[in-house]
């Protein structure tokens, strides 16, 4: 169950980094709240994951599926750029993210 909140703690960190995008500085209600409420569920679902998972693990991958994510929403949603430097480094990412899974006891 611990990877399945880790999980859940890295789509709601995409949740909030794409709302605070949207908040435009804090300006906009709608998506502030969002990301308020995004950022502490995302915190609160890491922590039950780091009940059973280690630190590093947990902390590694939530950050990781947040960045990749963003990455990706970024690309598809708000048409920012796309190179091959930047798929790279997303796939170097994605990669240490896969074996820190593989390296978990859990």
């Amino acid at each position: 169950m611990a990877w399945v909140y880790l999980g859940v703690a890295g789509i709601l960190e995409i949740v909030w980094a794409y709302s605070m995008k949207l908040s435009e500085g804090f300006t906009r209600p709608g998506p502030t709240v969002v990301t308020l409420v995004g950022t502490v569920a995302s915190f609160w679902f890491l922590s039950l994951s780091m009940k059973v998972l280690p630190l590093g693990t947990a902390y590694v991958i939530w950050t990781g599926i947040g960045a990749v994510g963003a990455f990706v929403l970024g690309i598809t949603i708000l048409g920012e750029s796309v190179d091959i430097m930047r798929l790279i480094a997303a796939a170097l990412i994605v990669t240490g993210l896969l074996l820190m899974k593989l390296a978990s006891p859990h």
